[in-house]
């Protein structure tokens, strides 16, 4: 079988994606790439020597050779880039969150669905072990019908990651509660079995708001704009973006469509990184402590007691290699995304539950800026909901 010929546009933070889709001789390659910074042109062209690198994301998604695209820019051009790629008639990999506003996600579905063209969003956290660890023991019903899950995101590297680029802005963001929360919304729905009809939010910028160390407009950031072990305490940060108008802590209740309660906590200044779920069920819970190799999943469903730290049974997270990323999740991604453009068919992902966490992130970053007034979740249009659930595939 020949390799599927992949074009990109961007090679930002989510480069890795790329490189980790460029396996030539074993499925898939890039065979060109376009983004508008010089920096990032010079370093995909080291990654991808044989690709055609350009400024203008149209000779990509217009060039005959290209087979596929793989969408990477900045969350606000998502729609723009994505149904243009798919009005051409290629299938398209837009990188989450979907986009950053509710219309405009349903544009892209729409778009979709229009063309018949295939539409693939990249929730790679559907693939990572501990969450189909969780997913797993749910389904086998050791903790009973699940009634309330509750989130919590600990983003050690928040200053690093989302506070010196233009994730720092709501006009490119509308907010962190739905950029980085899009990931986390995504797989609670997933593990609960709704989606979000009412969110109630409150959130605040506390730390680097008052961060005075900002570079100027146009500057580019520093070539330590990220270390593993420094910039630490929060406040030590520098060279920040020069606008900051997002949240660094927020909190979250949502009713999903099934009667599950649900709660999302995330903090931009912690020390430690990583993601905590609990998940209660009717007949027993579960929680997750590490959310990688050496982490375990822990389950209590045998009796009531006092505080024990020994559960009913301890499942550790499958310790699987990590070179692609996200805990292995990366590759997996790819490969479904690859065997979904050659072949269709149903896919882990779901166009329709990226848009729904989209517009629950939405909603409740509106009612945090109000607030905390709650918000109705809008309903997606449910031709486009039968369609999806079909694989993509008319009547």
């Amino acid at each position: 079988m020949t390799d599927l010929r992949l074009g990109v546009l961007g090679y930002g933070l989510r480069g890795s994606l790329a490189r980790t889709a460029h396996r030539p001789g074993a499925g898939s390659r890039v065979i060109a790439l376009a983004d508008h910074d010089v920096t990032a042109r010079t370093e995909a062209a080291t990654a991808f020597p044989d690709a055609r690198i350009a400024t203008d994301h149209r000779k990509v998604v217009e060039d005959p050779d290209v087979d596929a695209l793989v969408i990477l820019t900045p969350d606000h051009t998502h729609a723009r880039l994505a149904c243009e790629a798919l009005r051409e008639h290629k299938p398209v990999f837009v990188e989450k969150p979907l986009d950053i506003g509710i219309e405009a996600c349903d544009e892209i579905l729409r778009t979709a669905y229009e063309t018949g063209t295939r539409l693939y969003v990249g929730h790679n956290m559907r693939h990572m072990p501990v969450i189909r660890l969780m997913r797993d023991i749910i389904g086998r019903g050791d903790i009973g019908e699940v009634k309330t899950v509750w989130v919590r995101h600990f983003v050690a590297y928040g200053g690093d990651w989302y506070f010196k680029d233009w994730h720092a802005e709501r006009r490119n963001t509308t907010g962190l509660l739905l950029q980085k929360a899009a990931h986390d919304i995504d797989v609670l729905h997933w593990l609960a079995g709704g989606y979000t009809r009412q969110v109630q939010a409150l959130g605040d910028l506390m730390v680097y708001g008052d961060n005075p160390h900002r570079r100027q407009p146009g500057e580019p950031k520093t070539d330590d704009w990220y270390t593993e072990d420094g910039h630490w305490p929060a406040h030590t940060q520098r060279d920040l973006n020069p606008v900051i108008d997002v949240e660094d802590v927020s909190l979250v209740n949502m009713r999903l469509d099934n009667g599950v309660l649900a709660s999302y906590q995330q903090c931009h200044f912690t020390p430690d990184y990583w993601r905590n779920y609990t998940v209660i069920g009717d007949a027993g819970r579960l929680e997750n402590f590490g959310d990688g190799p050496g982490g375990v999943v822990k389950v209590w469903n045998s009796r009531r007691s006092g505080y024990r730290a020994d559960a009913d049974a301890e499942y550790p997270v499958p310790d699987e290699q990590d070179e692609g990323g996200h805990g292995g999740s990366d590759p997996l991604l790819i490969d479904e995304f690859v065997r979904f453009v050659r072949e269709g068919g149903r896919t882990d992902t779901s166009p329709v539950a990226a848009r729904m966490a989209v517009a629950a992130g939405v909603r409740a970053t509106q009612s945090l800026r109000d607030g905390g007034t709650p918000r109705e979740v809008p309903d997606l249009d449910p031709e486009l909901v039968a369609y999806f659930e079909r694989g993509q595939t008319r009547d």
